[in-house]
């Protein structure tokens, strides 16, 4: 197993799924790690990840696991 970091992406939706679709490191990994401001409080980080759920995660081609 391999893992990278050093990378960072910032931006519009739109624009980190094309940054991250782009990125060989991310197509092949199975897991991204994202970092969020938790000293923003709990409802802005819902939304940030329900954005990312939303348009990030079906840009990159990804799929929920089925248990």
């Amino acid at each position: 197993m391999t893992a990278r970091f050093g990378k960072s992406y910032v931006g519009a939706p739109d624009v980190l799924a094309e940054e991250l679709a782009a990125d060989t490191a991310v197509q092949a990994a199975d897991t991204l790690l994202l970092t969020v401001p938790n000293q923003l409080g709990v409802d802005f980080n819902v939304k940030l990840l329900g954005n990312v759920v939303r348009h990030i995660v079906p840009a990159l081609g990804w799929k929920a696991a089925r248990s």
